[in-house]
């Protein structure tokens, strides 16, 4: 649910760079369509968590999600990847990118409202500028992009209410949130070290990397919930929703926007899921905000947005 490509620190739910594909619709159509579906996934999640347990909604996400992009395979004649040292590599990716981050927001929105878990969304691009100043040695800090660090956090710290105590914060699942979205940029960094130039397709490494990610999900799954004695519709029909545009359709969709405008364009896309999906939790689950909340978010987003600024090359 955040965005981009491996190219750069701002996490992505899939796998490595995307490949140039021919645009059927202007990618503003699709920019939009993407920050709608990301952005609507919080209260997807809230949705799904009413009627199943977290591991279930995750894995129903997964499911869902791996047969959206298994059928895009089929389509174009695509196979699985190769290699066992590949499938080791995928099996970590489709850990920190998919199974541990999904499952994360799935627990944190037991107890938190789906606005915050949209709103700790947007703090990946910030852990991915903490952490590519330690892994990524040709990741240089500038002035502007460590000012932007300091910025976001700060921004965090106001979405909590410090000067308050924190009071009234549910520490836990606001703790829970922030770390599925730190799993993002680590998981990135992994997969820019071991995945990033690959001979494979990249819709074959994602299609093998959700397969994975959805096998962990089944394994784990079993051990720590029980099977639902009744079926509820509308959280069953909020995961697979999850699952075919959240997690499937907006793999295919980021693929094409990147391809086409590039990932500074592409990942753009991260500023308007938070107000997204705030706008979501308060008028469809009528959820309520403090004025903190959105001050706090948009400092978040400002300072996200510095930590991205690259500096020009010489002419």
């Amino acid at each position: 649910m955040s965005s981009v490509t491996a190219t750069t620190t701002t996490p992505a739910p899939t796998g490595p760079a995307p490949e140039r594909t021919r645009p059927r619709l202007d990618w503003r159509l699709r920019f939009g369509a993407l920050s709608l579906i990301w952005g609507f996934s919080f209260l997807l999640i809230k949705v799904g968590t009413q009627g199943y347990a977290p591991f279930q909604v995750t894995l129903g996400r997964l499911a869902f999600g791996t047969a959206v992009l298994a059928v895009a395979m089929v389509v174009r004649r695509e196979g699985l990847p190769r290699g066992a040292r590949t499938w080791g590599h995928l099996a970590v990716a489709g850990f920190l990118l998919n199974a541990l981050p999904f499952s994360l927001f799935a627990f944190a929105e037991l107890t938190i409202p789906s606005t915050l878990a949209g709103i700790c969304n947007a703090t990946s691009p910030l852990w991915g500028m903490a952490l590519s100043l330690v892994a990524l040695s040709e990741d240089r800090p500038t002035r502007v992009r460590v000012a932007g660090l300091g910025v976001g956090f700060l921004g965090v710290l106001t979405v909590l209410g410090a000067w308050q105590g924190f009071e009234g914060l549910d520490a836990r699942g606001t703790t829970l949130a922030l770390l599925a979205s730190l799993s993002y940029p680590v998981g990135w960094i992994y997969v820019r070290r071991t995945l990033a130039g690959s001979s494979h397709s990249n819709l074959s490494l994602t299609g093998g990397q959700l397969l994975l990610a959805t096998v962990q999900l089944a394994v784990v799954t079993p051990l720590f919930t029980t099977p639902p004695t009744r079926f509820a519709v509308g959280p069953l029909l909020a995961i697979a929703a999850l699952g075919m545009l959240g997690t499937g359709l907006a793999v295919l969709i980021q693929y094409g926007l990147v391809a086409e405008v590039g990932p500074t364009t592409g990942q753009m896309v991260t500023y308007f899921v938070p107000v997204i999906a705030a706008a979501a939790g308060i008028v469809l689950l009528g959820e309520t905000l403090t004025w903190s909340t959105p001050v706090g978010a948009a400092i978040v987003l400002a300072g996200a947005a510095l930590t991205q600024v690259r500096p020009k090359k010489p002419a």
